[in-house]
């Protein structure tokens, strides 16, 4: 033989790589009927192959986690409206400089909040810091929707100790664009919130949820009814900022109008700083804690 060939070479035809050709020279893509099929966005847009989209968002996360090793995360929710707490500083003495009651109102309130945007940031890197010293296969890696906010409180609490994070972020009307802290290699953008919610869970060994809004609450109780139901493995789950949740949510009304089990409370965990939260997940793992 005159030549040799390579065991390990991918020959798939150059259809992508035309089409990226296409678009650089400026064409306007048009209907081909020719066109190889998974080349092809017009059809692989069309309402009759959303399963097709639906299994696409599956895998290319779970595909990239897993060749990254990322096999265990702790997911942390949280409203995106909550800001940096020297941001929400400035913001507030601008108000003030400015005078008027309602941007002042709005100013105190966020200066307020931001408090979680600086507990979240502690708790993810107590997190991260612990992890990187144990076992690769043993690390616990934050995992966030990848926005603002929380999401890039948590983020950046991994990235203050060279820790990579998860980030699941979602396509909107208004675009959220990934926060400054995401680690780009494991950055997933989704179009169908189904899927990214079935990420968050598929590696989950807990969820911290924060004060947020629809988002989080929705985020929330898919998780709390998959484990209520026994779908989905026990995890804790922990709502941090005890006041803000009991003022939120009524839970003993849900006990008292039979709604849901005495037991399913169980299922929550209240907590108020970032060393309790990151304790109690070590202990439902029975986690060595650092000398």
């Amino acid at each position: 033989m005159e030549t040799t060939q390579d065991i390990t070479e991918r020959r798939i035809a150059d259809a992508w790589a035309e089409l990226q050709n296409h678009a650089v020279a400026g064409g306007t893509l048009k209907r081909d009927a020719y066109r190889l099929a998974f080349a092809d966005p017009e059809f692989l847009l069309r309402r009759e192959t959303r399963g097709i989209r639906f299994q696409l968002e599956m895998l290319k996360p779970d595909l990239m986690q897993s060749e990254a090793g990322v096999e265990n995360t702790i997911v942390v929710f949280g409203s995106a409206r909550m800001l940096p707490p020297d941001v929400a500083q400035r913001a507030f003495a601008a108000a003030q400089a400015e005078g008027e009651p309602e941007a002042i109102r709005r100013a105190e309130r966020d200066l307020r909040n931001a408090q979680w945007y600086a507990q979240a940031r502690e708790f993810a890197r107590l997190v991260a810091t612990d992890s990187l010293a144990c076992p690769a296969e043993q690390r616990l890696y934050i995992c966030t929707g990848g926005g603002p906010g929380i999401m890039e409180a948590a983020t950046r609490g991994a990235h203050d100790v060279g820790a990579p994070s998860v980030a699941l972020n979602i396509s909107l009307p208004h675009e959220q664009h990934a926060n400054p802290y995401v680690t780009p290699e494991l950055s997933f953008k989704f179009h169908y919130f189904a899927l990214r919610k079935m990420h968050f869970m598929m590696r989950a060994k807990a969820l911290v949820t924060f004060p947020g809004g629809f988002g989080t609450l929705d985020e929330l109780f898919e998780v709390v009814t998959l484990v209520q139901t026994k779908k989905a493995k026990p995890v804790p789950i922990l709502l941090f900022g005890s006041a803000y949740w009991k003022r939120l949510i009524n839970f003993d009304l849900l006990v008292e109008e039979g709604v849901i089990s005495p037991e399913d409370l169980d299922l929550l965990h209240f907590v108020d700083d970032p060393l309790t939260a990151w304790n109690l997940i070590r202990d439902f793992y029975g986690l060595a804690r650092p000398a």
